[in-house]
């Protein structure tokens, strides 16, 4: 395909990263040079300096002939204005990202009106990760399929429980047909396990089930379950603005902390039942005084990486149950560890995430494309949602003598609303909603992409 990406920030830039290792035909636009030059240098793609919003710089960067443009600026406005422009040029599809609430609330007009197939807030997004992944404290990360019937979710083995130092062979009753492990992360390794593997403690584990079992999943592994009452977020703001709003509907008390007095006043307005307190959250001492000792969960949302790491760490340190971190460079994960920083949220990841998975269904014309993707493992590893289609010459045969590729696993099955974690006796069929594991490096885009042949025969 060929694909123009208006703005080179953070996710413009991760962005490009990702669609030219899948192959793609990229054309970047930015207005500043520098940062064409070293996306031209670091990554060999076509670049073009100038504002993208402007016909005769979209017309240089070809989009009457680009089947995708993604408008990724720091301005919603330059990026509406770059879908429209783009779409009346002849650009086969259109991504904008928007990420004002007050543009958010009127989206479905907008799209209509400037020709956007898709629109992404990432601040809205991440809100919404943090508010599921605050339902179930114990996962650090909840990826939702099928409509939110089957989820995949990483947990990490503690110390004492039914799973450290078993075999997965051996947990046969432990999971009864319940759950699948399907990815194991340890020392900086992600594995795709099979029976004989044994897991450690600290172990971060991708496990899949339907969205329903997790409670008693957690059971079942002797983990015990969080009851999160008491949120404090600190930085007000767009994500705590988006999650506050989640969290007060659902009954939780939420205390936000913001340095900014005029931004406490627009919170107090937007946000009447919770406590807004001014006061600089990256303080230890203000935090002791605002009462961060009894919070069940601390989400740091400041603009800087380090502080919301260092708020997270001395959060952990005096025992808060749960630490949600936003970070947008991911290697500071790796750094300090994730048992220490909780979940990790990235907006930048989540976008591009996304984005990515409408490039690659966008560039299927066959049925089996891919309808979601996210990531595991770093980004190693990528969980990604199918349906059956009804042409599929590889069902009703089971699964163990499918010729799938090698690292690819078929984690679960949804039938008739049913969730279905298969053995190798399980067929697929027409129709099934089903999650796949797979390598990012496979690059999987339609759901014959799995089998060696990439076609599905036996």
């Amino acid at each position: 395909m060929k694909i123009i990406v208006v703005g080179n920030g953070k996710i413009g830039e991760l962005l490009v990263q990702q669609l030219s290792r899948e192959g793609h035909e990229v054309v970047v636009v930015d207005s500043n040079p520098a940062r064409l030059e070293f996306m031209q240098e670091k990554l060999d793609v076509a670049v073009v300096p100038g504002n993208g919003a402007s016909i005769e710089i979209l017309r240089e960067a070809g989009a009457d002939s680009a089947d995708l443009l993604i408008a990724v600026t720091n301005s919603d406005e330059v990026n509406l204005l770059t879908a429209l422009v783009a779409e009346k040029l002849g650009c086969n599809y259109t991504v904008a990202r928007v990420r004002s609430p007050e543009y958010d609330r009127e989206m479905n007009l907008l799209k209509t009106s400037f020709g956007i197939n898709v629109s992404i807030n990432p601040e809205k997004t991440c809100a919404k990760e943090i508010f599921r992944l605050l339902q179930f404290p114990t996962f650090l990360t909840r990826n939702s399929f099928a409509g939110g019937r089957a989820e995949m979710v990483e947990l990490i083995v503690p110390e004492e429980g039914k799973l450290t130092g078993r075999k997965l062979s051996e947990l046969t009753n432990v999971l009864d047909k319940k759950a699948l492990i399907c990815t194991i992360e340890r020392n900086g390794e992600v594995l795709v396990p099979s029976g004989s593997t044994e897991l450690h403690a600290g172990d971060k584990l991708g496990l899949a089930a339907a969205t329903a079992d997790l409670p008693a999943l957690l059971h079942r592994f002797g983990i015990r379950t969080l009851d999160v009452k008491n949120v404090m977020i600190i930085g007000g703001s767009a994500i705590a603005r988006y999650l506050a709003t989640d969290l007060l509907r659902s009954g939780l008390h939420v205390t936000i902390l913001e340095m900014d007095l005029k931004k406490c006043e627009v919170l107090e307005d937007l946000l009447p039942g919770a406590a807004i307190i001014h006061g600089d959250g990256s303080l230890q001492h203000v935090l002791a005084e605002e009462g961060i000792a009894n919070m069940d969960a601390v989400v740091p949302l400041t603009g800087i990486d380090e502080e919301n790491i260092m708020i997270s760490l001395y959060a952990h340190s005096i025992g808060t149950k749960k630490t949600i971190t936003k970070v947008n460079r991911t290697e500071y994960v790796n750094l300090f560890g994730q048992e220490h920083l909780g979940a990790v949220v990235s907006p930048k990841v989540l976008t591009a995430n996304e984005i990515t998975r409408y490039a690659r269904a966008a560039s299927q014309t066959r049925e089996g494309s891919v309808e979601t993707l996210h990531t595991l493992g770093g980004g190693s590893i990528e969980s990604l949602g199918f349906t059956v289609p009804e042409d599929a010459p590889f069902v009703n045969k089971p699964i163990m003598e499918l010729p799938l590729q090698p690292s690819i696993l078929i984690a679960s099955i949804v039938r008739n609303q049913r969730v279905i974690i298969p053995g190798g006796q399980d067929c697929l069929m027409r129709g099934d909603s089903i999650v796949v594991i797979a390598r990012a490096s496979q690059m999987v885009s339609n759901l014959t992409d799995i089998f060696r042949n990439r076609g599905g025969e036996a």
